[in-house]
């Protein structure tokens, strides 16, 4: 098929890899422009037009799509279908209906859960014990068009948001493709999404990294892993902030926030947390043993 391709992050990238594999004619990969990004802030292009040029496809960076002139560049592709995959931009209806069979959106929920920006972290924060991925057939609202497929995942009880979206992304492109499959031969069917159990997946806040050690441990830990690696949630420690990357339940009780142990074993309002594995600011990361050779935290000590 003669595809237009719209994505920006790593997620977006083995669906295009996908397609790309599999013979599928990508006219033209729409995707955010290139920004500054790591110590030196240097200028970076997405991870999607990374690969969109090494694979030598024609690659787009618009601020907006809703001029005459983005869709009419856009129906100049003369494209069948769209996929998008965590593209950054709303798509306006005239794009919606510039491509004859329309646009297809691989989202990371089972939808109508966690409609938004940040649906793998707000499913490990909120303690859901299943995910997956949803193809839908896109409209004007936000992550509101009939679904095609799906495909569910079990989030392990330790599992982070960075191994949940990794998970998600390389299930994801074959649900896509499969997807697409079924659309060339014109058996794709689309269910409407239940009015029931919409949640909406908000981008996360700084205000919101920073770790409540009050709330019970479970809690605690749902929200350490849902925000692992990236942005991180955080303590505070001899005057540095510490992230913690992956934690596990302990054993014990104690004063919210107080070390059981020098072990980084830290109580909560209800239960206890292990810390795992943390990164010092502007540091690597490191298991909790490397961590405290360098910054000893005994049992009683207090950590905010």
């Amino acid at each position: 098929m003669r595809l237009i391709f719209m994505g920006t992050p790593d997620f977006a990238v083995p669906t295009l890899l996908e397609l790309v594999a599999r013979g599928h004619d990508v006219a033209a990969v729409y995707t955010r422009a290139a920004k500054p990004a790591g110590r030196g802030m240097d200028v970076q292009p997405s991870p999607v037009e990374r690969e969109a040029r090494a694979h030598k496809l024609a690659v787009l960076t618009p601020a907006t799509l809703k001029s005459a002139d983005a869709e009419a560049e856009f129906r100049a592709h003369r494209a069948e279908a769209a996929i998008v995959v965590a593209y950054g931009l709303l798509l306006p209806k005239p794009i919606l209906d510039a491509v004859s069979l329309g646009c297809f959106n691989l989202h990371a929920s089972l939808l109508p859960r966690w409609r938004g920006a940040a649906p793998i972290n707000r499913a490990i924060m909120a303690g859901d014990g299943e995910s997956g991925v949803t193809v839908m057939k896109m409209n004007e609202g936000l992550d509101t068009g009939d679904m095609a497929m799906a495909e569910r995942i079990a989030i392990g009880a330790d599992m982070t948001a960075g191994e949940l979206h990794d998970a998600l992304a390389r299930i994801g492109a074959d649900v896509m493709l499969r997807a697409l499959g079924a659309l060339d031969r014109g058996s794709l069917a689309f269910t409407p999404q239940p009015a029931s159990g919409v949640t909406h997946a908000a981008k996360i806040s700084k205000h919101e990294t920073r770790i409540d050690w009050s709330k019970p441990w479970k809690q605690v830990h749902d929200h350490m892993r849902g925000l692992s690696p990236f942005p991180g949630a955080w303590f505070e420690l001899g005057g540095a902030r510490v992230k913690v990357l992956r934690s596990t339940g302990g054993d014990g009780s104690g004063a919210p926030g107080t070390a059981l142990d020098d072990k980084l074993t830290i109580a909560c309002g209800e239960g206890v947390v292990r810390l795992v594995d943390v990164q010092r600011a502007g540091k690597q990361p490191m298991r909790a043993e490397e961590f405290l050779r360098g910054t000893p935290v005994g049992r009683g000590m207090q950590i905010a």
